[in-house]
């Protein structure tokens, strides 16, 4: 995190411009450094095959944009994949739909999005899940290109070197279980406003969500999906999203059958990596920084057992750290020297170092953890020697993977797609100082009560938590304390993988992950 917050108001903006700008998830270096560099403009071609589409509009992701005109032109390509040896169908739609607002009746946002659809299936039976990063200021780009959609780039995480530009079949894809839509929030991909608004006009949780909202009716109307069961799949930024949007969605007579939650900040206001240290405690990122640390071999002693090593230390944080912190918060009482010593051992940082960053926040880990070495905040396995070229902008494991996204996005789009444009596609967007992070009367944002309405009104709605144990941006352990608020439901279930922010970006993660939301997205069903 940058900068020392003196203010609350100040800290909305400049803690979550720091916080969650790139891949759509959590923290680390300057928001300059985890902004990609525009892709070139695609220069136009004839369309040469049926189904292509050259857009002649030219796109801006400028704060003041806005388009003239609705637009809901798509290339529709036919394509297919291998899955275990069978050959598989399916329709990419490229393009744009229109969000209209139901205040006024007129159109207000043009989105960009690319689904994947399978002909003939029952729509039913057959669900469609809404795919979203966060940032504030991210596009789709590193679900769509890195997680569960029919093509995926190659990837090299932990490893910290460079990701290749390279595009396989995704055998981890989910299109077997569910029509896939990736969705660009506006002011990032291709998505734009529609005058009079203009881009800033949704750049807030509340208007960006009812933006989305609206563009679920106009997907869900388009494509004739009132029956399918919906699924919103949000990361990072994009879970608070997915509270509130689900919340609004509900609200307007759709029903959401099940919400995937990827890397969670629900509550801005209890992760302290968003305030200074000293302002709330660090107790959900205990848990991570003990994971990390045995992941470096720093802990003493190492565990044999890395899931019982864990619940001991979700168990500390809880308990001893969490009644040292409460006296140290309220009075600075120096904290008793039996729990430094749980701290020393848990992470291998000096005695001394704890007694001086007693709330010690992730940035302070992540430039400590090992000598001489930067740990990742999006994924702490990934690290770099300091001072080295993959450290300089802040997160070596933002830096190794940055340059394949951007540049792949931009091939994909044209080659393969077949949809061709004027502008640049905006996979990231520097808005984190301009978004409007008040909601429900806070100046920062709290979405579990949104999330607790919207399963009121859906009693069957299910919740899926998926977690790394090496995120230093949204850590596991916060996002249990803040999903306990909602008290035990079995209809909440939480999963974890070694693996960081984007877990499923780790190979192994990945197809961990492919099998628990296979089992998840089979268990969802329409209510009668």
């Amino acid at each position: 995190m940058h900068g020392r917050r003196f203010d609350l108001r100040a800290a909305a903006v400049a803690a979550c411009a720091a916080l969650l700008v790139a891949c759509g998830g959590g923290g680390g270096g300057s928001s300059a450094a985890i902004t990609p560099a525009p892709t070139p403009p695609v220069t136009p071609t004839p369309p040469a095959v049926p189904g292509a589409f050259d857009d002649t509009l030219a796109y801006s992701s400028l704060a003041n944009a806005s388009l003239s005109a609705p637009n809901e032109s798509a290339a529709v390509i036919a394509s297919h994949i291998q899955l275990n040896g069978q050959q598989f169908n399916y329709t990419a739609t490229t393009g744009h739909l229109t969000a209209t607002d139901v205040r006024t009746g007129k159109a207000s946002a043009s989105f960009f999005y690319v689904a994947y659809t399978v002909a003939g299936a029952a729509a039913a039976r057959r669900s469609v899940t809404f795919f979203y990063n966060g940032g504030p200021g991210s596009s789709s780009i590193y679900l769509h290109l890195g997680s569960f959609g029919p093509r995926r780039l190659v990837s090299t995480i932990p490893n910290a070197t460079v990701m290749p530009v390279q595009l396989v079949d995704n055998q981890e894809t989910l299109l077997a279980q569910s029509d896939l839509v990736f969705v660009d929030a506006i002011g990032t991909g291709y998505s734009q406003a529609i005058a009079p608004n203009t881009n800033q006009s949704f750049w807030g949780v509340d208007a960006d969500a009812a933006a989305f909202r609206d563009f679920v009716q106009r997907y869900v109307a388009v494509n004739q999906r009132e029956a399918s069961p919906k699924i919103l799949f949000g990361e990072s930024y994009g879970t608070p999203r997915t509270a509130v949007l689900a919340n609004l969605l509900e609200l307007a007579g759709v029903q959401v059958a099940a919400v995937v939650l990827q890397s969670s900040i629900m509550d801005y206001n209890s992760n302290c990596g968003v305030l200074d240290p000293g302002a709330i405690s660090c107790e959900g990122h205990i848990p991570t920084y003990a994971a990390t640390s045995a992941y470096y071999q720093r802990s003493n002693p190492l565990p044999t057992n890395f899931s019982g090593y864990v619940q001991q230390a979700r168990n500390f944080a809880a308990g001893d750290y969490r009644s040292a912190m409460t006296a140290y918060l309220a009075s600075k009482v120096a904290p008793p020297s039996g729990v430094i010593a749980q701290l020393v051992g848990y992470t291998g940082l000096p005695v001394l170092t704890w007694q001086q960053n007693f709330d010690m926040g992730p940035d302070y880990y992540q430039r400590n953890a090992v000598p001489g070495r930067l740990v990742g905040r999006y994924d702490a396995r990934v690290s770099a020697p300091t001072g080295s070229a993959l450290t300089v902008d802040g997160d070596p494991s933002l830096t190794v993977i940055n340059s394949a996204f951007v540049n792949g996005i931009a091939g994909y789009l044209s080659d393969e797609l077949h949809y061709s444009a004027r502008s640049r596609y905006t996979s990231s967007n520097d808005i984190g100082g301009q978004w409007d992070f008040s909601h429900d009367g806070k100046q920062l944002p709290d979405t579990i009560p949104d999330l607790a309405a919207a399963m009121t009104l859906s009693p069957t709605m299910k919740v899926l938590s998926v977690n790394g144990y090496h995120d230093l941006a949204t850590p596991f352990h916060q996002t249990e304390l803040d999903l306990a608020r909602l008290g035990a439901n079995p209809l909440i279930v939480l999963k974890y993988y070694a693996s960081g922010h984007m877990t499923y970006l780790d190979d192994t993660a990945r197809r961990a992950q492919q099998m628990d939301l296979i089992n998840f997205f089979n268990s969802v069903t329409v209510t009668p």
